[in-house]
């Protein structure tokens, strides 16, 4: 056989993006809420069939709240970005927004009740800096 080499095989191999990287970034917000609002709802419904047996006071049910809150957004960060995705920080700070949106509207038009804006507002930036931050982290993750 001759020295013939033929173009493909010159070539560098390609790498294949994954799917998640395929998306746009609305794409991955929309992904990162729907995980994060479906874990949510089942952390939810775990922790009331846990209370029928524990009954907490209401300051463990309000950091139970916050805890599942932060929990949800951290995992839809992961799904959003996942492991060294690009922009981490900034989708992750835009699932922790709207997801935190649309809980305190929900909230607002459920309940019925008025909370002061500023609880409103706390709510909103909790969400954002959380979001922010596991995205961040989420982002710095090696893969193996």
């Amino acid at each position: 056989m001759s020295g013939y080499t033929t173009p493909a095989a010159t070539r560098p191999p390609r790498r294949r993006r994954s799917a998640r990287s395929r998306q746009t970034p609305w794409g991955r917000l929309l992904r990162g809420l729907l995980v994060a609002i479906g874990v949510t709802l089942a952390c939810v419904l775990l922790f009331a069939l846990l209370m029928q047996w524990l009954k907490p006071s209401d300051q463990v049910i309000r950091i139970v709240n916050q805890l599942i809150k932060l929990g949800s957004i951290f995992v839809g960060v992961y799904a959003a970005v996942g492991r060294s995705g690009d922009n981490g920080l900034l989708i992750g700070a835009g699932v922790g927004l709207s997801y935190m949106l649309l809980g305190v509207l929900l909230y607002a038009l459920l309940s019925g009740q008025q909370l002061p804006f500023t609880a409103y507002l706390s709510d909103i930036a909790m969400g954002v800096a959380g979001g922010g931050i596991a995205g961040a982290i989420v982002a710095g993750m090696k893969r193996r």
